[in-house]
C-alpha cells in the first residue's frame, strides 16, 4: 500500500450526494514506508504488444497501444494494483470512509483545486489523456465508462487525508470516456515521496451512475511516468526539491508496485507549448 503519513483519521459527516448525474455526465506527507501489494495480475487477450520498455533501472519509457485493426487488433488487460490508503472512494482504507465520489462537482476535468475553490494547488501543469479499450472486442474503445483519478501534490501529500477534511479534495476527479474511449484531466506533475516512484491512481467504473462507491469499480490500477523527464522537471523546479532526493533513492526495480514491470502502466510524456507537459496512455480491460 501507499505509505501512511497522516495521523489517525477522524470520522467525518456523510458527504452530499452528487447532483443531476445526467448533467454531470456531459463534463466529459512524504512518509515512512513504500506501499502496495506489488503484484500485477495481468491477463492478456491475444498477444501482449506495445512499445514500452522497463530496464529495471528506473528509466522505463513508452506506453502500450493496440496494434492492428478490426478483428486482428490485440491488447492486454491493465494490471490490477492497490488503491493504497488514500483513495477516498467509500472504502475502508486507512480505517475511514471518506467518499469524494458522493460529492456534487466531483465530475470535472480540471482537478487542480478543491471543488468550488478558485485557487489551484501549486505544481508544474500537466494534462493527462487516458484511453480505455476492450480486450474482448478487438481493442474497441470503451465509451461511457467513468474514470476516477487521484494523486499526490508536488510535496507528496494527498488531499482529504492531509487535513482530515473531505472538503479538501484537490487532485481528485471523475471523467466519462467519450466515443473514442478517451478522457483528459488537467492537473499537475505529481511529486515523488519516500518509498515510491512517482505515480497516479485510478479506478474504472462501467457507468457514471455506478461511480459512487468503490464496491462498483471494475479496475484499479496505477500510472507510471518516464523517470528521466521527471528528474529533469524536479531538478528545475524548486517546489519539487524533496522529490529530487526521493526519486534518486528509488528505481522501478525497487518500487513494490512497479517492480514486476511497467509496460502496461507507463505513460508517454512530453513538454507542450504552454510551459507545462502532456501525458497519455491507453489502458485495456476485459469488458
Amino acid at each position: 500500500m501507499d505509505p501512511i503519513s497522516a495521523p489517525a483519521l477522524a470520522a467525518k459527516p456523510p458527504a452530499s450526494r452528487r447532483l443531476a448525474l445526467s448533467a454531470l455526465g456531459s463534463l466529459g506527507l512524504a512518509s515512512l514506508l513504500g506501499c502496495g501489494g506489488g503484484s500485477d495480475s495481468t491477463s492478456t487477450s491475444d498477444a501482449s504488444t506495445g512499445t514500452g520498455t522497463d530496464t529495471g533501472t528506473g528509466t522505463a519509457t513508452g506506453t502500450v497501444t493496440p496494434t492492428g485493426t478490426g478483428a486482428t487488433a490485440t491488447c492486454s488487460v491493465a494490471p490490477e494494483e492497490t488503491a493504497g490508503p488514500y483513495p477516498a472512494d467509500g472504502s475502508t482504507a486507512s480505517n475511514n470512509t471518506y467518499n469524494v465520489l458522493a460529492l456534487s462537482g466531483i465530475v470535472r476535468s480540471d482537478i487542480r483545486s478543491s471543488i468550488g475553490a478558485s485557487t489551484p494547488v501549486g505544481g508544474v501543469p500537466l494534462t493527462i489523456t487516458i484511453t480505455m479499450t476492450n480486450t474482448q472486442a478487438s481493442c474497441a474503445p470503451l465509451s461511457g465508462y467513468a474514470i476516477y483519478l487521484w494523486h499526490c501534490t508536488q510535496d507528496g501529500n494527498y488531499s482529504v487525508y492531509t487535513s482530515n477534511n473531505i472538503a479538501d479534495n484537490y487532485l481528485r476527479g471523475v471523467q466519462v470516456t467519450d466515443a473514442n474511449g478517451t478522457v483528459t484531466f488537467t492537473t499537475i506533475v505529481p511529486g515523488c515521496y519516500a518509498g515510491r516512484m512517482p505515480h497516479m491512481h485510478l479506478e474504472v467504473y462501467p457507468t457514471l451512475t455506478s461511480a459512487t462507491k468503490s464496491a462498483n469499480k471494475v479496475k484499479t490500477t496505477q500510472l507510471a511516468f518516464p523517470t528521466n523527464l521527471l528528474s529533469s522537471i524536479y531538478s528545475s523546479t524548486a517546489a519539487y526539491s524533496a522529490s529530487v532526493r526521493n526519486l534518486a533513492a528509488m528505481t522501478f526495480a525497487t518500487d513494490n508496485v512497479f517492480s514486476d514491470g511497467t509496460d502496461l502502466e507507463m505513460t508517454t510524456m512530453q513538454a507542450n507549448t504552454g510551459g507545462g507537459y502532456a501525458a497519455s496512455i491507453t489502458l485495456s480491460i476485459a469488458a
